[in-house]
């Protein structure tokens, strides 16, 4: 159901896919920042990285969902 609504959206499988790679690359970049500032604020920047670092996964099944459908 809730894949034949994204469908219906608009999304496409490769669509997911593209962003579960750019959340990867997003991941990386915010935490080779978190590298960069200083100690008071780098636990924030890292789990920062960290929970952008969830996303490729989820992406990446629900783009598989939207391609069997497809």
């Amino acid at each position: 159901m809730v894949v034949r609504l994204l469908h219906g959206a608009g999304l496409r499988s490769s669509y997911l896919h593209a962003m579960s790679l750019g959340s990867v690359a997003l991941c990386l970049c915010l935490w080779i920042r978190a590298k960069t500032v200083d100690q008071h604020e780098r636990g924030n920047a890292e789990r920062r990285a960290l929970f952008t670092g969830l996303w490729p996964p989820t992406l990446w099944v629900i783009g598989d969902s939207l391609r069997e459908y497809e």
